[in-house]
């Protein structure tokens, strides 16, 4: 569902244990902080089993139902009696050519009650990792001492793996261990690593005419992804102020006519993404993400674009490939993208991909933000209210004074990667492409 989306929340099941359900077919509704969407039936079958119930948060991979797929006649129903015969040790998918793969066991039953879902410090353990800690006689007290290096310290089953023979030495892993370890997956998915100090809140009065309102779930995640963000990264933002004059002049000639011409209206936000995909080209350590020790470097240049939507929440949704585009095709992304996820009909692929992300703090009237980087993008830039102002203008015959559109620039990046001499460089060349813009420019 995204880099940022780790769970989601069950919202309808369309399909009930025994329907007959077809490929691609929807079989459940699931809500994120991001967007409500259908999820599909990856092959067809009978629906023997749900695994969790309408209103249940579910982490991204945890399996949700057990379909069968075994043979061609899906007509028949399946019968309470044959959906308590499955064995909980594995779960037999059976393909249409025959043949049997089995996947990892989901454990389930009395047996596997003595460790909970969700240890003392709020640490999730999978189902795996609980049946593997039952078999080695791991307790809930000794499962919350092993350090983890999933989503948020989850305990993964190569860390318990690797821990329990060094329960049995009390030695630690060998160098060509902790190198394995630390080898990359080209095809795994990147996560920010969490910090493992638990974070307290403060103490909160609450007066006789305060009143209390409950965060909705996409707040809730928002703001759990803003934090996450904060203690991963060491935020640095440096500013600049960019003359936009010729941007003005040109949109002040042309909104009308491009109104007319193509039924919409144009704003300034294609121009700034313009500008920013031409800078990533040139600074391509700055299209970048994190993931442990290691740099990805970006080969797409794909921009999300901070939209608020009427609820007062927030969602970034992604040009894709910005800078293969013209002008004009970045209008179009830019008007089409803002107006559906104002009208909730985003697709979960408009949210997907990003490595760069830009804010339009102006458009609320403030002159310039620090913005919290959109993980696991390694910067972010706010674009403030354009405002006249009086300037020093250079030309040949001398300088003098003149009233000028002046605009600043924010960028805010990941000081793990990206110094202040990139992060200072970029953004400049960033306002130096807005102020060389051609005013005789067409669209």
């Amino acid at each position: 569902m995204g880099e940022s989306v780790a769970e989601a929340t069950i919202i309808k099941w369309v399909k009930n244990e025994g329907d007959t359900i077809e490929a691609d077919e929807a079989i459940i509704e699931i809500a994120t902080d991001k967007v409500d969407s259908e999820v599909p039936a990856p092959d067809a079958g009978i629906l023997i089993k749900k695994l969790c119930e309408e209103g249940d948060v579910i982490a991204v991979g945890q399996p949700i139902a057990i379909i069968d797929t075994g043979g061609d006649d899906h007509s028949k129903k399946t019968s309470p009696q044959a959906v308590q015969e499955i064995k909980p040790a594995a779960v037999q998918v059976i393909a249409s050519n025959g043949h049997e793969k089995t996947e990892e066991p989901e454990p389930v039953g009395a047996e596997n009650e003595t460790l909970q879902r969700t240890g003392a410090s709020g640490r999730f353990y999978s189902p795996l990792v609980r049946n593997i800690a039952q078999e080695e006689g791991i307790g809930a007290r000794e499962l919350e001492q092993i350090q983890g290096s999933g989503l948020e310290g989850r305990v993964t089953k190569k860390d318990i793996l690797n821990y329990i023979p060094l329960r049995k030495t009390g030695g630690k892993p060998s160098d060509e261990s902790s190198k394995s370890e630390s080898t990359p997956l080209v095809s795994r998915t990147i996560q920010p690593a969490m910090p493992s100090a638990a974070i307290k809140s403060p103490q909160v009065s609450v007066g006789a005419e305060d009143e209390i309102v409950e965060m909705d779930r996409m707040r809730k995640l928002i703001a759990e992804h803003m934090v996450m963000s904060k203690h991963v990264s060491p935020h640095v933002t440096s500013y600049v102020e960019a003359d936009v004059t010729n941007i003005v002049m040109w949109r002040n000639k042309w909104k009308d006519k491009f109104e007319k011409r193509e039924g919409e209206k144009l704003t300034f936000t294609p121009i700034f993404l313009e500008a920013v995909a031409k800078a990533l080209k040139q600074f391509p350590l700055v299209n970048v993400s994190t993931d442990g020790q290691n740099i990805i470097r970006r080969k797409h240049i794909n921009i999300g674009m901070a939209t608020a939507l009427p609820s007062g929440n927030l969602i970034v949704p992604v040009i894709k490939d910005c800078d293969q585009l013209n002008l004009l095709g970045i209008a179009k992304k830019v008007n089409d993208l803002a107006h559906r996820a104002r009208e909730n009909k985003l697709k979960p692929e408009d949210i997907q991909g990003g490595t760069y992300t830009l804010t339009n703090v102006g458009t609320f009237g403030n002159v310039m933000g620090t913005p919290i980087i959109n993980q696991p993008q390694a910067a972010i830039m706010a674009v403030g209210a354009i405002r006249k102002k009086p300037a020093v203008i250079e030309t040949p015959q001398g300088d003098f004074i003149g009233i000028r559109h002046m605009m600043f620039l924010s960028h805010a990046y990941d000081h793990r990667i990206i110094d202040g001499a990139l992060g200072g460089t970029f953004v400049r060349k960033v306002a130096d492409f807005l102020e060389q813009f051609d005013i005789n420019r067409e669209i």
